[in-house]
């Protein structure tokens, strides 16, 4: 556990009561699918359905022929918490850091508890934006099509939860 904060939410979920209203969703997913779609992401969502949490996972959930961008915004809203899983190439993906921006919009506004799980990265990496991720916003900043307002929404996003204290998992660790 990598404890910099005492912010940590308990996560003893209920999918038939929810402290939101209007909440659909126990938990929301955040992750980067290349890197743990089909390991860890889909063990936790699997492990959550068996207990009867109700979880976001874009698989599962997007309706074919609908806006995703939509969708997931809606997810992200109507959920209690969010389960932000911080992996190698997560802040490759501007779509992934889009979430996260809104995830901590409505960590400030509308209460959602936010849990970062640190997969195979060092915590202060994502604090600090250093190691993959200083690369991946790097790579953003080149991009002349994405506001530099928006790339210091996403990295202040990425500070504030990567200050949460949370799961740091390490490879080959059980």
């Amino acid at each position: 556990m990598a404890s910099t904060s005492s912010e940590t939410p308990s996560l003893s979920l209920s999918s038939s009561s929810s402290s939101i209203p209007g909440s659909n969703y126990d938990v929301f997913l955040s992750f980067r699918g290349e890197d743990t779609r089909h390991s860890f992401t889909d063990h936790l969502y699997e492990a959550f359905r068996l207990i009867g949490i109700e979880a976001f996972r874009d698989s599962e959930k997007l309706q074919l022929g609908q806006e995703i961008a939509s969708e997931l915004i809606q997810a992200i809203e109507n959920s209690q918490y969010a389960i932000v899983v911080f992996s190698e190439k997560y802040a490759d993906s501007r779509w992934c850091l889009d979430e996260l921006a809104e995830i901590v919009e409505c960590k400030k506004n509308k209460g959602l508890k936010v849990v970062p799980v640190f997969y195979h990265v060092d915590p202060s990496d994502v604090r600090k934006q250093t190691g993959p991720f200083e690369k991946a916003f790097d790579e953003h900043q080149k991009n002349d099509r994405i506001d530099r307002e928006k790339i210091q929404k996403w990295k202040d996003a990425m500070r504030e939860v990567g200050n949460l204290s949370g799961e740091h998992l390490l490879p080959h660790q059980r």
